[in-house]
């Protein structure tokens, strides 16, 4: 029987059916695809483990191409944003987003850039490396490395290389080296070294090399070289070297060395060399040497050398000075001790004036003393303490008042 047509298709063709079924789906897979691309839904996709990669391998073993968790292997990624561990090679093109990079156990390659929150092993950036806490290993980069916490290892930065905690090891950037905490190895950096707390090892900054903390080993500044606190060692500073601690070793710096303790050893200063205590060894000062507690060795100033007390030899190319000085003075302009001081010795001065006691020597053109209890030979000789004929002689005095 054949039925009446009724104006409407009840049988479509085949193909209207599968046109109708490609629109739909390809608009349900554009709404899917916005909205997993959304900035709010990446963060999320961040926070879990939501099979944001391929994965070559079985049992978390193999190559993972994109944002997987963990993984043992070769992990190749755009932008760690989930991450908790890699282990073996972990390659990346950018820094981890915010709370998204993890600890890597191997090496860690960015093509430009990497990081990771605890890099054990091997970091290599064409221009930088980045580590949130703490890196151990060795660290090479085109531009800059830096860590939030301590760096161990080798480390080598085109521009600049820091920590936000203690550096140990070996660190070479071409401008400056710098941390918050200690450095304990070598140090080499084009400008300047420095660091908030000690340095022990070799540093050499083509500038300054400078530590809030404490300086033992040697250390090299192109301008200068100074410390917060003691300095113990070789500290050489093209235009000057400073503690304001004590010091020990060698401290040569090419216009002054200046210290705010006790120093023992050889201090050379270009053109003065000063210590707010004791100095105990060879003082040399290219105009002056200077320094408020006690000379215990040899003090030598191309103008003078001066002090509170001097126990040993000071030589001043126009006179030395003191309050109490026990040894041997060479100059051949002043020497001069202060009211109330002593002299005991072999002092030769072209003028010697001793306002306090004289128990040693004095040679020279002319020769005071307020006291003299010792021997004065010279042109004119003055010894306020003796009677009144022979307080002043010609060649030779002594104490004739006893």
């Amino acid at each position: 029987m054949v039925e009446p047509y009724s104006g409407v298709d009840n049988h479509p063709e085949p193909h209207a059916v599968t046109s109708r079924l490609v629109q739909t789906v390809a608009a349900a897979l554009a709404a899917a695809t916005l909205f997993a691309s959304s900035p709010a839904n990446a963060q999320n996709d961040r926070d879990r483990d939501n099979g944001r990669s391929l994965d070559l391998g079985a049992g978390g073993v193999g190559i993972s191409i994109g944002d997987s968790r963990r993984w043992t292997g070769l992990r190749i990624n755009y932008r760690d944003g989930q991450l908790v561990e890699a282990n073996g090679v972990n390659l990346t093109i950018w820094y981890p987003y915010e709370d998204g990079a993890g600890r890597v156990n191997g090496l860690a390659l960015g093509l430009p850039m990497t990081g990771a929150r605890d890099l054990t092993g091997f970091g290599i950036g064409l221009l930088g490396v980045g580590v949130e806490r703490r890196f151990t290993g060795i660290g090479v980069s085109g531009i800059g490395m830096g860590g939030g916490g301590d760096m161990r290892g080798i480390m080598v930065a085109g521009i600049g290389m820091g920590g936000g905690g203690d550096i140990s090891g070996m660190s070479i950037a071409g401008v400056g080296v710098g941390g918050g905490g200690d450095l304990r190895g070598i140090a080499i950096a084009g400008l300047g070294a420095g660091m908030g707390g000690e340095i022990t090892g070799l540093f050499v900054g083509g500038l300054g090399v400078g530590a809030g903390g404490g300086i033992r080993g040697i250390g090299i500044g192109g301008l200068g070289l100074g410390t917060g606190g003691s300095l113990t060692g070789i500290a050489i500073g093209g235009l000057g070297v400073g503690a304001g601690g004590p010091a020990k070793g060698l401290l040569i710096g090419g216009l002054g060395a200046g210290l705010g303790g006790d120093f023992t050893g050889i201090g050379i200063g270009g053109l003065g060399i000063g210590g707010g205590g004791d100095m105990t060894g060879l003082v040399i000062g290219g105009l002056g040497a200077g320094f408020g507690g006690t000379l215990k060795g040899v003090g030598i100033g191309g103008l003078g050398i001066g002090g509170s007390r001097i126990r040993g030899i000071a030589i001043g190319g126009l006179g030395v000075g003191g309050e109490d000085i026990k040894g041997g003075v060479l100059t051949p302009g002043m020497f001069r001790v202060e009211r109330n001081g002593r002299f005991q010795g072999v002092a030769i001065a072209g003028y010697s004036q001793i306002k306090g006691r004289q128990d040693g020597w004095t040679i020279g053109l002319v020769n005071y003393a307020r006291d003299l209890s010792g021997v004065q030979v010279g042109l004119i000789n003055i010894a306020r303490s003796n009677p009144p004929g022979t307080r002043v002689l010609p060649l030779f005095n002594a104490d004739f008042s006893r």
